[in-house]
């Protein structure tokens, strides 16, 4: 279970990583237009709000990386706790699959991470 909840929590982190990366440096290029269906005028005005927010989903991958690197048990919790947040805010006020794509995988991870063990992930 320790592995499950391991791979779950890191699955989490690479898409925050990958999150981050799309809102940084494809928001304004053909990649980040068409994932989230924008004009050319359109990413260019937003282009920097998404870069904003870009580094906020890799600060969320930087804590959830620092809590499996660590074995903090309170640390990954504390962090999929915020991916849950904002996954349930954005789908609330942006669009509703990101309660899908984001605040789910990080309930589950956290659910795996608390039938682990309870207190450390190692």
């Amino acid at each position: 279970m320790k592995l499950i909840a391991t791979i779950a929590v890191a699955f989490v982190a690479l898409s925050h990583f990958g999150f981050m990366a799309l809102e940084m440096f494809f928001w304004d290029h053909e990649i980040g237009r068409n994932i989230f269906s924008m004009t050319a005028e359109e990413s260019a005005i937003t282009k920097t709000l998404a870069a904003n927010q870009g580094l906020y989903n890799g600060f969320l991958a930087a804590g959830l990386t620092w809590g499996l690197v660590t074995s903090r048990r309170d640390v990954v919790t504390f962090f999929l706790l915020c991916v849950i947040i904002a996954g349930v805010f954005g789908a609330a006020t942006a669009k509703p699959t990101i309660l899908f794509t984001q605040a789910l995988p990080a309930l589950i991870a956290l659910v795996l991470t608390f039938l682990a063990r309870p207190k450390t992930l190692n």
